[in-house]
């Protein structure tokens, strides 16, 4: 019975310790079976890591943004004096250029003006014993004259902002046309009143101090130049836009008709976090895309950094001031203004007005950052399809 009892022990324990091995067998695979956790966890992480680091130095030497814009000049074309429209020669989305007539004011009111004007001044100039014949003629020519002079100085003026932006947007061509255009007006206003001043020496000694004598040739300045603002013309060259008016409109002097966007001067504005900018110097490479023109990259470069932005937290007179609160962690990045000069004539072409623009600038030379900024925003420009 002992050894029965023995045996009995014996066979447990050897029992036990087989279990034991089987147990400790298949411990070994499970454990086994973690490491590809571990590995794939690891690999993650140093993945994790290299975007980490790859993003701290692209943000600096690459700066990449969604929030550009294509910018045009957008021009209201605002009437000088009121009255129906009889006459309109433009649709929307039609083609001008500057100097095109597009609107007619109703002339009559402003006919009578001028007639009433030189009634008046026939009546002065009877009063005074002269004869009215050359200083109305006189008088009529200088109006006409200043008119003309005022609209040349305009587009002259609106020229050379436009050259001063941008050197290389208009031809040499248009620019001796203006200029030929403003010097004619010049020359014709001088003589026009050198030749009033004629008139009005043969008025005598008296005639040309005569207060009423000024007053009615004045008034008739005012109503030949009333009478031409009548007629409306395109500022600048471009496109009809905001249009919804017809033949009986009634148009209010200094309240804009319409608004042409121009088509002579066109950049893009990039606006580009503080970080991005800490490198960016005017002249460095960038390139862009389109919404418009998805599948394609354009050329372009920095022409200019914004130097501020409205932070609106500026106290009113009267009022403590507000200071913004966050809870975030991290503070929201401020933003700042970079024009792009385009360099793809076909950008310029297709491009539009608020048109949307993804830009990658290139602060430096970093070949494999720039290598992976060009790849990053050609993957882009496709995904423009499905947007």
């Amino acid at each position: 019975e002992m050894n029965d009892e023995t045996k009995e022990k014996t066979n447990e324990t050897e029992t036990t310790q087989e279990s034991t091995q089987e147990n400790t067998q298949e411990s070994v695979p499970k454990q086994k079976e973690k490491d590809p956790i571990i590995m794939l966890t690891k690999t993650v992480l140093i993945v994790a890591l290299i975007i980490f680091i790859w993003y701290i130095f692209s943000d600096i030497n690459t700066p990449y943004t969604n929030h550009g814009r294509v910018v045009e000049i957008v021009v209201p074309v605002v009437p000088r004096v009121s009255g129906y429209l009889t006459e309109v020669n433009v649709k929307l989305h039609s083609k001008v250029k500057a100097g095109d007539f597009i609107f007619l004011i109703d002339t009559m009111p402003y006919s009578i003006a001028v007639s009433k004007a030189k009634a008046n001044l026939d009546n002065v100039i009877q009063q005074l014993g002269a004869q009215s014949a050359g200083v109305k003629a006189a008088a009529s020519s200088v109006g006409m004259a200043r008119a003309q002079l005022d609209r040349a100085q305009r587009n002259y003026d609106r020229v050379y902002r436009i050259i001063k932006r941008n050197p290389g947007a208009l031809s040499q061509k248009d620019i001796d046309r203006v200029e030929t255009s403003l010097d004619q007006a010049k020359q014709k206003l001088k003589v026009t009143e050198a030749d009033l001043v004629q008139a009005k020496e043969a008025l005598g000694p008296l005639g040309e101090k005569n207060a009423q004598l000024r007053m009615a040739i004045d008034n008739l300045f005012n109503a030949e130049l009333q009478l031409d603002w009548t007629k409306v013309y395109a500022p600048v060259d471009g496109y009809v836009e905001s249009f919804n008016l017809d033949v009986g409109f009634f148009a209010q002097a200094g309240k804009p008709l319409v608004t042409v966007v121009s088509k002579e001067e066109i950049w893009i504005q990039a606006n580009f976090t503080e970080n991005n900018i800490s490198r960016m110097k005017v002249g460095e490479p960038v390139q862009f895309i389109m919404d418009v023109a998805p599948g394609k990259v354009f050329e372009g470069e920095v022409s200019s950094i914004g130097y501020g932005v409205e932070t609106k937290n500026e106290a009113r007179p009267g009022n403590l001031p507000r200071p913004e609160s966050s809870k975030a962690w991290l503070q929201r990045p401020q933003r700042f203004p970079v024009i792009i000069t385009m360099k793809d004539t076909t950008a310029l072409k297709i491009s539009r007005a608020g048109g949307q623009i993804t830009v990658v600038a290139f602060n430096g030379h970093h070949p494999v950052l720039d290598a992976i900024a060009k790849f990053r925003i050609w993957v882009n420009t496709y995904l423009s399809y499905v947007r």
